[in-house]
């Protein structure tokens, strides 16, 4: 697509300050009007031209005109008893999708969802009760079929634009609890972030732009399932700014391809190679995620295998007991498998933490509110990973 055609395509929520400089001298306006309307959208999260009160009346009715509005919306907000807020929202084509505003008050800095690993904090300190981490979607729905997770086995309805990934943010932080601020965002809601890149990358540069939200990418964990090309391309677009959080969920190529079918494409002599070469600036890991799933993942074999694929790297490793899923044949891992998967890790030297359930009162899973409508789907797809994998 050419490039003029692509800027006549963006929601002018996508649109960089210098963007919206060229669109105002195109309308005859001078040049700093664009990054006041830059900033009244991504600092003031004001989207509504009428409500831009420095502008001139004739510039909000071109603003209006050229489509200039809100591109998604609150549908359904749930509160949990441990502070986590699952906001269900609600896009343009009546599709939704889930963002997921955590409490870090109570959570180690180890925590994925506490991504920067700088040394900013005292080494073990926790988060101010004030602040939130965000989990954000980048799809409708998964492409990826993961066994153990809602999303992924109900299938890829559609990407989400740049403007509708950026959006979940600027609402999450109108939805903090008063006095509350968001200290850093993860891209593990619905979605493969690397399966949607571009809108995912241009949603970062605006996440991270200095005139608005302003967020350090170093704040930043994208999650994927192990798409190489994506997880090279981050790598050199970003410097290795952005964290990186692995879905792993097996050491073996067979144990993996049975719960992921990623692996098929991207197996683990694709992948490890991968991840090591990501550049990782000084003091910052690569976060490993592993959902223990009862027999099929959790063996002391099968972290003895995990010990083996992860020496010599810096990481650390995030163990997940295995999240209620409708309808799932596969169940979580009891809590001594979970306890002693963990021991022989740390007998290693590794890091290995077990990640504290949030909001599971409120459907925390990934998908489980705004796909609840697809349970016939996750039930064929995981009745198809059993027999074919025994």
């Amino acid at each position: 697509m050419p490039a003029e055609d692509q800027s006549a395509a963006q929601h002018p929520v996508e649109r960089s300050p210098e963007q919206w400089a060229e669109r105002m001298a195109g309308w005859g306006e001078p040049k700093y009007r664009g990054l006041q309307v830059f900033r009244w959208i991504h600092q003031r999260g004001v989207m509504d031209p009428g409500a831009m009160s420095d502008l001139p009346k004739a510039l909000r009715a071109k603003l209006i005109e050229d489509g200039l509005a809100a591109p998604v919306s609150v549908d359904t907000i749930r509160d949990a008893l441990d502070g986590t807020r699952k906001l269900l929202v609600a896009l343009p084509d009546a599709r939704k999708i889930e963002s997921v505003l955590i409490p870090r008050g109570a959570v180690a800095r180890e925590d994925v969802y506490a991504p920067h690993d700088d040394g900013e904090d005292e080494p073990g300190a926790a988060a101010a009760p004030s602040t939130f981490s965000q989990c954000i979607s980048t799809q409708v729905g998964c492409a990826m079929g993961c066994a153990f997770c809602a999303s992924g086995i109900a299938g890829l309805k559609r990407n989400l634009t740049a403007a509708e990934i950026v959006s979940q943010v600027l609402i999450g932080k109108r939805e903090l609890p008063e006095g509350s601020r968001l200290a850093g965002i993860v891209l593990m809601g619905m979605g493969e972030p690397l399966h949607n890149y571009a809108p995912v990358a241009s949603a970062l540069r605006l996440i991270s732009h200095p005139e608005g939200i302003g967020l350090s990418l170093k704040r930043v964990t994208l999650s994927t399932s192990g798409l190489v090309a994506g997880i090279e391309q981050l790598g050199k677009d970003f410097g290795g700014a952005v964290n990186l959080a692995v879905s792993l969920h097996a050491a073996t190529d067979e144990t993996r391809t049975r719960i992921m079918p990623v692996n098929k494409r991207h197996p683990l002599g694709e992948l490890m190679p991968a991840l090591r070469a990501y550049p990782l600036p000084p003091r910052r890991r690569i976060t490993i995620e592993y959902t223990l799933i009862d027999g099929v993942n959790d063996s002391q074999a099968d972290a003895r295998a995990l010990i083996k694929l992860l020496r010599g790297m810096r990481v650390k490793v995030n163990l997940i007991p295995m999240n209620r899923v409708p309808d799932a044949e596969m169940t979580g891992s009891e809590p001594a498998r979970v306890d002693a998967f963990q021991d022989e890790l740390r007998r290693a030297g590794l890091d290995a933490f077990v990640r504290k359930r949030k909001g599971d009162d409120i459907a925390a899973a990934c998908g489980q509110l705004a796909l609840s409508g697809e349970k016939a789907k996750i039930r064929r797809s995981l009745t198809v990973t059993r027999d074919r994998n025994g």
